[in-house]
């Protein structure tokens, strides 16, 4: 009774009226003995408020996803399948993607990649965990190389070579520039984002990709594993029997091939910068005396002038070289009348599509400088360039004109420079050509004012570099009365009206066209100051430092540029006539091919300079 009366005290039975009666019971039938309630504390007391679980969105959103599945079986499969074969066909596609855009064909992508077969048996063997450790490891590590082939596509294209890791970094920040100047600081500004952002969902995608293959196949290994092995077979077999579609092999090994291309890439770029190091200390004129330098040339004015991505392709593309010729055959005439001769060759450049100091310290030194390091290492040393052997004989002063120098710039002192007018101390007022801060007629004038048509108590040594053919060509400035370039300032109507960068940026055929023109506009705008301000004792030396990109060029252009020796006293072509160049400024197809290193020694030897050479 005691337990009973402490038990209906405890649990008291809630009023009749409040429960129903249970079926199948007599409401007049006697009360069941009751049994004791154990005691047991009330989770949610009245006094007490109800926890909750904190919904995040995440949350939230895979409630309604199992909502969805459970209410939709079938579908769900369906997407659930779906976005499986979409992380497999992106895993696969990074696996086989070329770092080439010639590469890219349909066969190229329809191979059997032996990497996904290895990757496979990896993840099917390891438990749950490891396996999507691995996996995200795995993708992560297949979207950085992805992103590292994307990279050499676009290298290939605007550079003609691959994306070099250790040097290549600060090229990033000119191209960023180079679209500040072409379309804006805006755009520059969103591209930048863009890649970024571009990049870090390229290892997002393909790592979360390779973790849905992995759970995939370990959802059945015993099935998974048949189909391995029967791929295996069929890669197998394919291997030994080189099956091949268009040309391409079915059996891949891309992606360790691209490895080994990088890693073998990589140990060529160290061991290239220990032996360039020694090989720029030595010098077969680097100890000659002033005096025996160039002593056939005493008394003339030098100009040595670069026109940006002047190449080849300009002389004989079918779509720009009509232009271009006619432009150069014009000129040769018209300075014929002037009193010019002319003798041209082709030089290789040591860049493409780009780097063009490369190029300027390549002709200048002798050296074949074809990368960033080699430039810093030589332009650091005491090489001698040719501008500097013109200076070191103390019968000439040196000057540059650099209307591309839009900053600090110490290399003046390794060229030998003993004055340099860069972008901003040319007096222009006009506007920029979207990279070219000024049209190639006014930084001529510019020379003719500040430099050349002073007095001087020597002849001059000139380094000029014209910048209105660089890329996108686009606005292209006219030609106007030399008389009428004032500041610059009247080149404002023709800037408005030029075609824009970015109707031409994405069109080959629209972007070979305004090339070939942008070249004719640098051929003109030179060898009309040539004829307007040249003397007796002008000699100049004309080349391009590069071909353009494969966009105008083509994807198998060649690296050669036109080289041309202009001057009025038959003494100075007369001491080039063995070197079998063309008669004019446009160089024949089958004219001499020099690698453009070779030329400084060339030029030095046939002026009368006396080899003595120093060893470092």
């Amino acid at each position: 009774m005691g337990a009973a009366s402490a038990a209906g005290a405890t649990a008291p039975a809630p009023p009749s009226d409040a429960v129903p009666d249970a079926p199948g019971t007599d409401p007049d039938a006697s009360p069941a003995p009751l049994t004791p309630t154990p005691l047991t504390p009330d989770p949610h007391p009245p006094h007490a408020p109800t926890p909750h679980r904190t919904r995040t969105p995440l949350r939230a959103l895979r409630r309604i996803k199992r909502r969805w599945e459970d209410g939709h079986p079938r579908a769900a499969r369906g997407v659930s399948l779906g976005v499986t074969l979409v992380a497999l066909a992106l895993v696969v596609l990074a696996l086989l993607l070329p770092n080439k855009r010639e590469q890219f064909h349909v066969a190229a992508f329809l191979r059997i990649p032996v990497e996904a077969l290895l990757g496979a048996a990896v993840l099917i063997a390891l438990p749950r965990r490891p396996r999507i450790v691995v996996a995200a490891l795995g993708g992560a590590a297949l979207g950085a190389l992805t992103v590292l082939n994307l990279t050499d596509i676009e290298f290939n294209q605007y550079l003609g070579r691959s994306f070099d890791v250790i040097l290549d970094w600060q090229l990033l920040n000119d191209a960023r520039s180079y679209l500040a100047d072409t379309l804006g600081g805006t755009v520059a500004l969103l591209a930048a984002i863009g890649v970024v952002l571009l990049v870090l969902a390229l290892l997002a995608l393909i790592a979360l990709a390779t973790v849905r293959v992995g759970n995939f196949l370990g959802r059945d290994r015993s099935r998974a594993t048949r189909a391995l092995l029967v791929l295996s077979a069929l890669w197998m077999t394919c291997s030994s029997l080189n099956v091949q579609f268009h040309g391409i092999p079915v059996a891949s090994e891309h992606t360790v091939t691209m490895l080994k291309y990088h890693e073998q890439a990589l140990r060529s770029t160290i061991r290239d910068e220990r032996a360039f190091a020694k090989t720029a200390k030595a010098d077969a004129f680097g100890a000659t005396p002033g005096s025996q330098l160039v002593p056939d040339l005493r008394g003339k004015d030098m100009i040595f002038t670069f026109i940006e991505s002047y190449g080849r392709s300009a002389v004989e593309d079918p779509i720009m070289a009509p232009g271009v010729d006619r432009t150069l055959d014009a000129s040769t005439a018209a300075l014929a009348k002037a009193g010019f001769r002319a003798k041209s060759g082709w030089l290789t450049s040591a860049t493409y599509g780009g780097g063009s100091w490369l190029g300027h310290s390549t002709f200048m030194s002798g050296l074949w400088v074809d990368n960033q390091n080699r430039y810093r290492t030589v332009t650091s040393g005491d090489h001698l360039t040719l501008t500097e052997a013109f200076r070191k004989t103390g019968a000439w002063d040196t000057v540059g004109i650099m209307p591309g120098v839009q900053k600090g710039w110490p290399e003046a002192k390794w060229y030998g420079l003993d004055k340099v007018y860069n972008a901003f101390q040319m007096g222009y007022r006009g506007p920029k050509f979207s990279w070219s801060t000024m049209p190639d007629q006014y930084a001529l004038e510019a020379f003719q004012r500040l430099a050349h048509g002073k007095k001087h108590d020597k002849p001059l040594t000139s380094f000029v570099i014209l910048t209105s053919s660089h890329q996108p060509w686009a606005p292209i400035p006219k030609m106007v009365g030399w008389d009428q370039l004032g500041d610059g300032s009247v080149f404002k109507g023709v800037e408005a009206q030029g075609t824009r960068p970015q109707d031409i940026i994405t069109n080959p055929t629209r972007s070979r066209e305004e090339y070939g023109k942008s070249v004719q506009y640098s051929v003109t705008a030179l060898t009309q100051w040539l004829q307007r301000y040249g003397t007796d004792d002008t000699v100049l030396v004309v080349l391009g430092d590069h071909q353009p990109i494969a966009r105008v060029s083509g994807d198998h252009a060649s690296r050669d540029v036109p080289v041309s020796i202009v001057a009025k006293d038959p003494k100075v072509l007369d001491k080039i006539a063995s070197w079998g160049w063309t008669e004019g400024l446009r160089p024949a197809h089958d004219a001499p091919v020099w690698k453009m290193s070779a030329f400084r020694d060339r030029f030095l030897t046939a002026y009368g300079s006396t080899p003595h050479p120093s060893k470092g």
